[in-house]
C-alpha cells in the first residue's frame, strides 16, 4: 500500500511565495509553483485569494453579443416557466391520486384493482384516452 504524502506549508513560506509572485520576481503563478516545487495545480491561486492581491489571478470574463444576452434571459425564464409547469402537474397527479384513493375507498373497492379493471377494459375496447377518462369519473361520481 502506498501512503499518501501530504506537504503543509507554513505561514511565511506561504507570504514569501505570493511576495515574490506581486513583486514580479516570476511572471507567473505556474513559474512560482516550479521553482518553490509546489504540486498542487491550485494551491497557490488559494493562496493568493486568501493573502494576497486578486489581481494575480486569473480571471474570466465573458463577452456577449446583446442578442445572446437577451436569448440567455429567455432560456431562464423559460427553465422558470417548466419548473412551474412541472410542479403543477405533480400537484395534479398527487390531487388525482388521492381523489381516486378516496373514491375506491367510498365504493368498497381496491385502488390497484380498480386500475386494473380499467385498464383491462380500455385494452380490449380499445378506447381513446378520453374513453378512459369518462369512465374513471363515472366511476368516482358513482
Amino acid at each position: 500500500m502506498i501512503q499518501r504524502v501530504v506537504v503543509r506549508y507554513s505561514m511565511s513560506f506561504k507570504r514569501q511565495v505570493i511576495e515574490d509572485l506581486e513583486s514580479g520576481r516570476f511572471s507567473s503563478i505556474s513559474e512560482a509553483q516550479s521553482h518553490y516545487g509546489i504540486s498542487g495545480m491550485s494551491t497557490i491561486q488559494k493562496w493568493l485569494r486568501k493573502y494576497g492581491r486578486n489581481e494575480l489571478c486569473p480571471k474570466v470574463v465573458r463577452v456577449e453579443k446583446p442578442d445572446e444576452k437577451d436569448r440567455v434571459r429567455e432560456l431562464k425564464k423559460q427553465i422558470r416557466q417548466l419548473k412551474e409547469a412541472l410542479g403543477q402537474t405533480q400537484a395534479e397527479k398527487v390531487i388525482g391520486d388521492e381523489f381516486l384513493k378516496m373514491a375506491c375507498e367510498d365504493m368498497g373497492v381496491d385502488v390497484d384493482a380498480f386500475k386494473k379493471k380499467v385498464a383491462g377494459e380500455l385494452f380490449t375496447e380499445r378506447g381513446t384516452d378520453q374513453d378512459w377518462v369518462s369512465i374513471v369519473f363515472v366511476g368516482w361520481y358513482v
